[in-house]
């Protein structure tokens, strides 16, 4: 999938990887892109964990990974993060919201999902008043070797470092996807490949009700980050009074800067205790089975236990 770390002993090297999966990005996808005529035996919709399951198939079956998880959203819009930006998601949270709008027929179907990935073993992983980002960023912080994180949401981009952590960005599901690696990053956004964050900040992302500075978009923010090479330094520049056009308008926004800062900053220290993420080898195949003939499920049941062999 991607070079392997170096090191000065080859008996020094973990390349193992990690495949820690966005479980709501994927099965929001999987629910926009699979027909809600996919149905249990009874008639309940099931095309999200259908098309969820036939995905992570296929991403363990392209990328072969040594352990994996999904990651749940225990809270998608923690009241901390509200506290410090009120509109913080609040589009997502508006009544006629696509999120709102598909609850109705999505929601009974995750826990649902849940419970098939449980029969095959593969940990899906949450944490109280946290997102699936955060699980993300501890597991990923946690984990030996390399990591691949599966995800549409590009906060995830500030976890990027190389040689180790990647992100598997979907394209076309996931048979297409691009792998976003500290080049892909300075390339797409002409910023340094480690400051991603810095540039969201500045940015902002309507979509997840963070406004940005004032009178600065994507192409002013990678200016300051590339000439300043991170918010520290940027908000040092603006405190002590240095001149520019950039910088006073981050002077008049420095409060929402810092309150930003920490709401955008992905958490990697969340208390998820001791698990084992290895990737299944013994799966009870006739009980799995079982459980998705009454779900209608058997298709992407199948194609998951022949990709976990």
């Amino acid at each position: 999938m991607w070079g392997s770390p170096t090191s000065s002993s080859p008996l020094e090297v973990d390349d193992s990887l990690t495949l820690l999966v966005d479980a709501a990005s994927l099965y929001f996808r999987a629910f926009f892109s699979t027909p809600d005529t996919v149905r249990t035996p009874d008639g309940m919709p099931i095309n999200a964990a259908h098309g969820f399951i036939y995905m992570l198939a296929r991403l363990i079956e392209d990328h072969r990974p040594d352990r994996v998880a999904c990651a749940a959203d225990e809270d998608w819009r923690p009241q901390w993060r509200v506290d410090l930006i009120p509109s913080y998601k609040t589009f997502r949270a508006a009544a006629d919201s696509a999120q709102a709008q598909a609850e109705d027929v999505l929601g009974p179907q995750v826990p649902v999902l849940f419970a098939m990935l449980d029969l095959f073993g593969i940990k899906v992983v949450g944490h109280p008043g946290a997102e699936a980002e955060d699980v993300i960023g501890t597991l990923a912080t946690r984990a030996s070797g390399r990591v691949a994180i599966v995800s549409g949401d590009r906060d995830l981009f500030q976890l990027v470092k190389d040689p180790r952590v990647k992100v598997l960005y979907p394209v076309r599901g996931v048979s297409k996807v691009a792998v976003v690696d500290e080049a892909y990053i300075a390339t797409k956004y002409s910023i340094p490949p480690r400051a991603y964050l810095d540039f969201s900040v500045l940015r902002g992302d309507t979509s997840d009700g963070l406004p940005g500075v004032t009178g600065i978009g994507e192409k002013l923010a990678a200016t300051l980050v590339s000439k300043y090479g991170s918010i520290d330094a940027i908000l040092d520049a603006a405190r002590a009074g240095t001149k520019g056009v950039l910088l006073d308008k981050v002077r008049r926004d420095i409060d929402y800067v810092e309150r930003a800062v920490t709401v955008v900053t992905i958490q990697a220290d969340l208390a998820l205790g001791e698990m084992d993420l290895a990737l299944p080898t013994e799966v009870d195949e006739d009980v799995v089975m079982a459980g998705a003939e009454r779900l209608g499920l058997t298709g992407p049941c199948r194609a998951l236990l022949e990709a976990i062999g």
